[in-house]
């Protein structure tokens, strides 16, 4: 992983007002966290900061791209990131207390004696949540040059098996609760 002082931003020294930090992620940067189930990251984080008296505003904006195993056939597929969040840091005299009982995640506390910020949690998390949650071709990309063909061709086989035979479903027989109610 790129130096931990990369991602800490000294931000006593800075002007109110706005701020922006440029942060190119890379598969190394994830080292210093659990193993991933997605590689050849390549993802760009641009960091908007509005210092103000008391408390920050920062806006990640990610993108970039990476590849994550397929859900239909397992096979690595290039998927784009793009995602904002924001998160409010307030300046207060107790950030441990206010932290555990605050229920808004997007709000985090620091201590008023603090200098630097650091946002390398943040950027982790950020770009885990800008992987879609379905990780699959469209139906139009099926079987294109990212497609596991062997796998396709074994589901398309379960398919028409579980299509013919209708009657042997897990379901069968539950009809006859059906009208218990009444």
């Amino acid at each position: 992983m790129s130096s931990k002082r990369n991602f800490d931003i000294a931000f006593v020294g800075l002007k109110p007002g706005i701020h922006e930090f440029e942060y190119d992620i890379e598969d190394k940067f994830f080292i210093a966290y659990q193993e991933q189930d997605f590689k050849k990251c390549s993802a760009h984080v641009k960091l908007t900061m509005d210092k103000k008296s008391g408390f920050m505003l920062l806006k990640f904006e990610v993108g970039g791209k990476l590849e994550a195993p397929c859900d239909r056939c397992g096979n690595d597929l290039p998927l784009e990131l793009w995602d904002e969040f924001n998160i409010v840091v307030k300046m207060v005299d107790n950030p441990d207390t206010m932290n555990d009982q605050e229920e808004d995640p997007d709000v985090y506390y620091m201590s008023k004696g603090e200098s630097h910020l650091h946002i390398a949690d943040w950027i982790y998390e950020f770009i885990n949540l800008s992987i879609p949650m379905q990780r699959m071709c469209t139906e139009e990309e099926i079987g294109g040059p990212y497609c596991n063909k062997e796998v396709l061709e074994m589901l398309k086989k379960l398919d028409l098996k579980n299509n013919k035979n209708p009657e042997s479903t897990v379901w069968k027989g539950l009809e006859k609760f059906k009208n218990l109610d009444k």
